[in-house]
């Protein structure tokens, strides 16, 4: 952490179902020297994703949303005018990116659909926030009188996206200091953003509305114990009931459903599931994510068959110099492959 200049780091460790070891290494904050603990909590960027495709899979479990099913039968308006291709985007398509969306619009690139749904994998958060538009539409409330302009002057209204997943994610598996609206939690035990030079950077409160928009992308603050406990539901499941996945679900949340071109490989992932995307080892696979936005990076492995994997967060753009260390990467496929 000190050569690659990140200020904070947060890991836990889970091993044949249990969760063995945490800790928090350096400072939540270089001008505060506050320390970081168990409690301190922090940006998962893109991580966000396996839990959000989690709660999208019980819906599916459920019937109220057909992994298969056109998303447009969903929703009264359309997420995107003039292409007809948009009637073949499924649930599935987003989950492992191959809904044909860009990862984001802007005013230089306006959002539009590359290729024929389920064609092949092209990196989306902008699909993920389609998917969650319907998710709010089917199971919450849009609050039309609290909205903000972001990218290419789309308007995005407050949703209740945080109170949902809070009541059938984050409560049922003890994920207490988890959401994605700025709250009193967060305001006592968030870590700050840092610059490649060590620097800390402002942080942001996100509102509803940047949850309507971010959520289900990169928009989760959490702790590496909650998200721990949140992996624990996929590598040691408990029974499934109204919150958690029958094994049917699990496996097929985890199974590859498309190949990486060996020449873009994210994670070093050949394929990519439902909200993971999966190294396919000769020892097994192992689902793999990870995250970066603006002062954050992240990274979560799991080996569904050895039910071992871990989380770590840190709070500097530098976090990938420590993630993707040599060292730590030996540690840490030993403990995938032991």
């Amino acid at each position: 952490m000190k050569e690659a200049v990140v200020p904070g780091l947060s890991i836990a460790l889970i091993q044949n179902g249990k969760l063995i070891w945490r800790r928090g290494f350096g400072v939540k904050d270089a001008a505060s020297k506050e320390t970081v603990d168990s409690d301190t909590v922090f940006e998962a960027a893109s991580v966000s994703k396996t839990v959000f495709g989690y709660a999208v899979m019980k819906l599916c479990e459920k019937g109220v949303i057909g992994l298969d099913t056109p998303l447009t039968r969903y929703l009264p308006s359309q997420f995107l005018e003039g292409d007809p291709r948009l009637e073949l985007i499924t649930a599935r398509h987003v989950l492992s990116h191959t809904s044909g969306f860009q990862d984001w619009r802007s005013g230089e690139a306006p959002l539009k659909i590359h290729f024929t749904p389920g064609e092949k994998l092209l990196y989306s958060g902008e699909g993920y926030n389609y998917l969650q538009s319907v998710v709010t539409h089917l199971t919450g409330q849009v609050n039309l009188k609290a909205c903000a302009k972001y990218e290419a002057d789309l308007e995005v209204c407050a949703t209740d996206i945080d109170r949902y997943m809070k009541q059938n994610i984050f409560i049922p598996f003890g994920m207490v200091s988890s959401g994605y609206v700025w709250n009193e939690k967060f305001e006592k035990h968030a870590a700050r953003p840092h610059d490649t030079e060590g620097k800390p950077r402002i942080k942001a409160k996100p509102t509803a509305t940047d949850a309507a928009r971010y959520a289900s992308a990169g928009g989760l603050h959490t702790t590496a114990t909650d998200y721990a406990r949140f992996l624990l539901e996929i590598l040691d499941p408990k029974e499934s009931d109204e919150f958690r996945l029958s094994q049917k679900s699990i496996k097929e949340m985890v199974r590859p459903q498309v190949k990486l071109d060996p020449r873009e490989k994210i994670d070093g992932a050949d394929s990519w599931a439902l909200g993971w995307a999966v190294q396919e080892r000769q020892s097994g696979n192992v689902l793999v994510h990870s995250g970066g936005q603006a002062g954050f990076r992240s990274l979560a492995m799991a080996s569904v068959e050895r039910k071992s994997g871990f989380i770590i967060l840190t709070n500097s753009d530098n976090g990938g110099r420590v993630l993707f260390n040599q060292l730590l990467g030996q540690f840490m496929n030993q403990l995938l492959a032991a």
